[in-house]
């Protein structure tokens, strides 16, 4: 090929590049906050979703993971941030419970963001090591857990989580004495209760699924209303009596104060649209997360009434951090 032809066919392969690159290549990208470290649920979840969104919003999608202090790290940057659309937070269940175990918040929970949606959720089971407890279902485990009350105990992934106070929701419509171990995080936790170094915990159902399958750890029920896709024959917590036990792990897309609804209204369906795209419902099912996403004002009501009620949880259990 001599160098004309050479110089054609060069010419021909980066406009039809051109072509194929998206038209908003130089546009600001949507910075999307996470305040939880890589690998997570919520982590997993975004980047499932993270192709589809840019597609949605018509821009590139950059995800920043920014974990600690519970999330307060990740939200404390969100709040920052100047609310022109171009940053949004996905936020979880600790942002609910950290105004009621921390002394002192950096922002308000509430105030200084905007609810875009509470996109969905994803079920929490309580698991105990076959080997230790007898238990196969809530009934079983309440009197187990009577018998010597003073040597039983249970994980959490941290004091003052979501999980922590999930464990306690259970232990107090169980009605019985258990004592708390917290964990840095649920990969320790999960590892120390298949050791039988703890007797149970709860946990997501994507961090069990093989411990359940080979075994290694058994099911008690489900925590959230509904039962699992991936286990329709483990009832949940309400159908075996104890209709109080009910919480789940659920995400929210957020933005910062102040963002105006236009901006807002643009995010909302481009969230909408994400999680509708085929390739991300077949990631979440996979998960057996559960996708339906609110309107703006239900997210806020929502985030509203669940932090009125850990706030409860947490006297209850007597939880503080400072």
């Amino acid at each position: 090929m001599n160098f004309n032809h050479k110089r054609r066919a060069a010419l021909a392969l980066g406009a039809a590049l051109m072509l194929a690159a998206p038209a908003w290549a130089d546009t600001p990208p949507m910075r999307v906050i996470l305040p939880v470290g890589p690998g997570s649920g919520v982590d997993t979840i975004v980047r499932a979703a993270q192709v589809a969104l840019a597609k949605a919003l018509n821009q590139p999608v950059v995800i920043e993971n920014l974990p600690g202090a519970g999330g307060i790290t990740g939200t404390s940057a969100l709040v920052k941030a100047a609310p022109d659309g171009n940053t949004i937070a996905v936020i979880s269940n600790n942002h609910a419970v950290n105004p009621s175990v921390f002394k002192k918040l950096p922002y308000d929970s509430l105030n200084d963001i905007t609810p875009i949606s509470v996109v969905g959720g994803s079920p929490f089971l309580l698991v105990v090591n076959p080997k230790l407890v007898s238990a196969r279902n809530a009934k079983e485990l309440q009197a187990f857990l009577k018998i010597k009350p003073e040597e039983h105990n249970y994980a959490s992934s941290g004091n003052g989580t979501v999980i922590h106070l999930a464990g306690e929701m259970v232990i107090d419509a169980l009605g019985v004495e258990v004592r708390h171990v917290p964990y840095k995080g649920m990969g320790p936790m999960i590892t120390d209760i298949m050791a039988g170094q703890l007797e149970m915990g709860v946990a997501s159902v994507p961090s069990v699924q093989g411990q359940l399958k080979s075994g290694t750890l058994r099911a008690i029920g489900v925590l959230g209303k509904s039962r699992v896709a991936s286990l329709p024959d483990l009832p949940t917590f309400a159908e075996q009596g104890f209709p109080e036990v009910d919480v789940m792990g659920w995400f929210a897309v957020v933005a910062p104060a102040r963002l105006p609804a236009a901006q807002v209204k643009r995010i909302h369906e481009a969230v909408l649209a994400a999680f509708a795209d085929p390739e991300v419902k077949a990631a979440m099912a996979k998960q057996d997360n559960v996708i339906n996403p609110s309107t703006p004002e239900a997210a806020r009501q929502f985030l509203k009434a669940e932090q009125e009620r850990f706030a409860k949880i947490v006297v209850k259990a007597n939880v503080k951090l400072d």
